[in-house]
């Protein structure tokens, strides 16, 4: 879309009939779909659809991610200008990407969610469409997961998050974001040998099968270095990339449920992620963004900045082909 098309029209969220090509509408203003994408439940030309899971009602202690999806919708009104820094393509150009909006559910059948959630996905993957989800609290990653290894099998599994989600929890009807891998892991969802958590800063007693690389050593040994074992770790399989916004410390996203100090900074999970161009990125989530706990808007920026990455990536391994 063009400065001049956009000048006659408004809300291009839902008048745009191009999915293709960056967006001028301001900012301040408008629907506020995921960058500017156009909203629509019509998955035909589709490749790739962002998509909402405002739930929170698995969290140990503070609810409000559920409001995550709409504040990084918002956030993102800032970036569809340009094509985004660091890249040498632009993704919203090349391929068609869609705003699918939010997963339905009933707030108060909450032993129903987990099932909505992955009929949502597998309804996007049987599309021929990949997604990236906004959350929510890092529950939903579990029931996403489970239409992912329907289509790929075992997936590997990249986590970036101040806790490993690795509690010992074999009961698969209680819904816990402090479960989460530990399930994925135990019921063939995840390859674990082929997985790795990023960012970890938390006591974890079993990892699981998974490697990890604390905070510590992100600081201490280098984004080249976390770069280069997460791919000989993952290799060329499919893989998806859950990014839990309380991986970066609360300096930089203090709008989360269980913020933990020492994390890693705005610009090494930029270059990290930048840098694993060329895994076979196919979906990844932005999760535990919680709004009510940072008036800035900070961490809603940070969100949205984390899926524009994964969008980059996924993009990336389509075009090399």
């Amino acid at each position: 879309m063009s400065l001049e098309d956009a000048k006659s029209q408004v809300d291009v969220a839902f008048t745009r009939s191009d999915l293709r090509g960056p967006a001028f509408e301001n900012a301040f203003g408008g629907a506020t779909s995921f960058l500017r994408r156009r909203y629509t439940k019509d998955l035909t030309g589709v490749d790739l659809a962002v998509t909402g899971v405002p739930f929170d009602q698995a969290v140990t202690h503070r609810p409000g991610t559920r409001f995550g999806p709409r504040a990084i919708r918002e956030a993102s009104s800032l970036q569809p200008y340009d094509p985004p820094y660091g890249w040498d393509y632009d993704p919203l150009s090349e391929f068609a990407i869609a705003d699918y909006g939010d997963v339905a559910f009933d707030y108060a059948k909450v032993s129903e969610t987990p099932d909505r959630i992955t009929d949502h996905i597998r309804g996007i993957l049987a599309a021929g469409a990949g997604s990236i989800t906004l959350g929510g609290d890092h529950y939903i990653t579990f029931p996403i997961l489970k239409a992912y290894a329907e289509k790929f099998g075992p997936i590997a599994l990249v986590q970036f998050d101040a806790h490993s989600d690795l509690w010992p929890d074999d009961d698969l009807t209680r819904i816990d974001h402090g479960t989460m891998t530990y399930k994925a892991v135990k019921t063939g969802l995840v390859d674990a040998a082929h997985s790795v958590q990023v960012g970890i800063r938390t006591v974890c007693d079993d990892y699981c099968g998974l490697d990890f690389i604390d905070a510590r050593s992100v600081h201490e040994k280098g984004v080249a270095w976390v770069v280069g074992q997460i791919k000989a770790r993952v290799g060329d399989r499919p893989c998806y990339v859950s990014f839990d916004i309380d991986c970066l410390d609360p300096a930089f996203a203090p709008g989360t449920g269980t913020p933990v100090w020492g994390g890693l900074a705005s610009w090494q999970a930029a270059a990290i992620l930048r840098d694993l161009a060329g895994i076979n990125l196919v979906g990844g989530d932005v999760v535990e963004v919680s709004p009510p706990y940072d008036t800035t808007g900070a961490t809603a920026v940070a969100g949205a900045h984390v899926a524009m990455e994964l969008i980059c990536l996924w993009g990336w391994t389509r075009r090399k082909g």
